[in-house]
């Protein structure tokens, strides 16, 4: 049976994803087969794996960083909010429906079968399972049903190393209060602490982790700084989404309320020169390049989003002054003429769209789960210049699209045979595919089309885009380096150890 370690944090986004991550890559590196596991994730950037089953897409990541194929065991459940109080839920790999917090609150104790089969084989194909938590373990009103943090640990048997994030201030406080609002046998799993994102000199902290150390009972394993990789974040709390820069070539992202999948635009920022910035407000839009209508787990939600806080006049205004807007899943059905819903699967009725393209969209409960690849295809207009380029990604929606007969965008191989899919027609386009920049030569096309656009000769300006695979490899061997130089990995792997000894 594999041995296990579990990172848990004092809150959200405290950096559990990305020191599960470096971990993961840690191990890889000393020769041990490593896999990743959230047993449950809340999140609207997810991943679809190579026999078309949905998983959180930090596991993902963190299965990249272990040298693994993504597989939907390592996130077994998944919830994907589609308002404030409710989420579809998708059990290996499949939704299964939409549930009220409340209700899903009372139906998960039903899925620990699921996780508990899910971890198991995983444990028996690895020697290290590298576990994540969710949100805090001192959640007093939701321990007694918990399946994600100290309850998942007490089934995996893994001793746990918690994280507090110090660049919020306060960590001395969340990580003490934490550890004291456990029950004891919580406590005595939790075998090391972790202050995460330190910016400064860490001897100022000496004090400090003397006497927390004296408060709690548990070591400081690590004092990890705040780390500059460039990582694929997990979800709506990523301060990615709140960088503004000035740059040569200003695209931006529209930021949704319930954006998903925004890791499709982190590839563009290897353009040379240009800027990705995600926008709210019709006031910060501007006149940028490119504008980016990205996916949602609620597009018609969203789209009435865009029309009362006038960013759909934002954009339209934009576009007939021949500023190109691609569209990609949800933001692809928006652009069209009508967006239905018969069955309730988003919020019923119908919609008018943004009328940029003759699209019609039906939403049905059936979702399509799908890896692709295929070539871009021949366009009038700005999206002309990236015909021919080959791509590879992924498809996750809910209903079909019918293009009215605009010129499709794209050209997808199945294995029933190559299919056009996809819709444009002069500067607006739009298609179902996640993933779409990570490829090179779509990147490198765009990148030349966007100078051209700006009056810079592409020729003169380096456009040549490096293998987006490699660039990510590096970011994980960045990763591991700056945690060993932070970590007590010695004492870590002793922990992993004793626990399992010990339990």
């Amino acid at each position: 049976m594999a041995k296990s370690i579990m990172i848990q944090g004092t809150m959200s986004n405290a950096g559990k994803s990305l020191l599960c991550a470096g971990l993961c890559r840690i191990f890889r590196q000393d020769g041990y087969r490593t896999a990743p596991f959230k047993s449950q994730n809340m999140a609207l950037n997810s991943f679809v794996t190579q026999d078309g089953l949905e998983m959180g897409r930090a596991q993902a990541v963190q299965a990249e960083a272990a040298g693994l194929a993504p597989d939907v065991r390592m996130n077994p459940i998944l919830l994907k909010p589609t308002s404030d109080v409710g989420s579809q839920v998708i059990v290996g790999g499949k939704p299964i429906g939409t549930m009220p917090a409340r209700e899903y609150f009372q139906y998960k104790k039903r899925l620990i079968p699921a996780v508990l089969e899910a971890y198991g084989s995983l444990a028996a194909e690895n020697d290290i399972i590298v576990l994540e938590g969710a949100g805090s373990p001192a959640e007093i009103n939701l321990k007694a049903e918990d399946i994600v943090n100290m309850g998942m640990a007490q089934m995996a048997r893994a001793p746990v190393l918690l994280a507090g994030d110090i660049d919020r201030g306060g960590v001395f406080a969340s990580l003490y209060g934490t550890v004291a609002l456990l029950e004891p046998a919580e406590r005595r799993r939790i075998q090391g602490l972790i202050i995460n994102k330190f910016r400064g000199d860490v001897e100022i902290l000496r004090p400090g982790l003397t006497q927390l150390k004296e408060l709690t009972g548990k070591p400081v394993v690590g004092v990890v700084p705040y780390l500059q990789v460039d990582i694929d974040d997990e979800d709506s709390l990523s301060d990615r989404l709140e960088r503004q820069r000035e740059a040569l070539i200003d695209i931006a992202v529209i930021r949704l309320p319930r954006i998903s999948n925004f890791t499709d635009f982190n590839a563009l920022e290897q353009i040379p020169g240009a800027g990705v910035r995600y926008v709210k407000s019709p006031d910060r839009l501007g006149r940028p390049d490119l504008i980016l209508l990205p996916g949602t787990k609620n597009t018609m939600g969203d789209l009435q989003w865009l029309r009362e806080s006038g960013m759909e006049t934002a954009i339209l205004k934009e576009v007939s002054r021949d500023t190109p807007l691609l569209g990609i899943c949800g933001g692809y059905q928006m652009m069209g003429e009508s967006l239905e819903d018969p069955e309730g699967v988003e919020q019923g009725g119908a919609m008018r769209g943004m009328g940029l393209l003759p699209l019609r969209t039906r939403f049905a409960r059936q979702k399509t789960r799908t890896q692709v690849r295929g070539q871009m295809l021949e366009q009038d207009g700005f999206f002309s210049a990236l015909a021919g380029a080959a791509f590879e990604g992924y498809e996750i929606h809910m209903g079909q699209t019918d293009a009215g007969g605009a010129p499709p965008l794209i050209c997808v191989d199945r294995a029933e045979g190559s299919k056009p899919a996809g819709a444009g027609g002069g500067n607006a386009a739009g298609c179902y595919i996640h993933g779409l920049f990570d490829s090179g030569s779509v990147r490198e096309r765009l990148a030349q089309a966007l100078y051209r656009r700006k009056g810079l000769d592409p020729a003169a300006v380096q456009t040549r885009q490096r293998d987006y695979g490699a660039y990510k490899e590096e970011q994980y061997d960045i990763l591991a380096q700056a945690l060993r130089r932070s970590l007590d990995m010695e004492t870590i792997y002793r922990m992993m150890d004793q626990w399992q000894e010990e339990d």
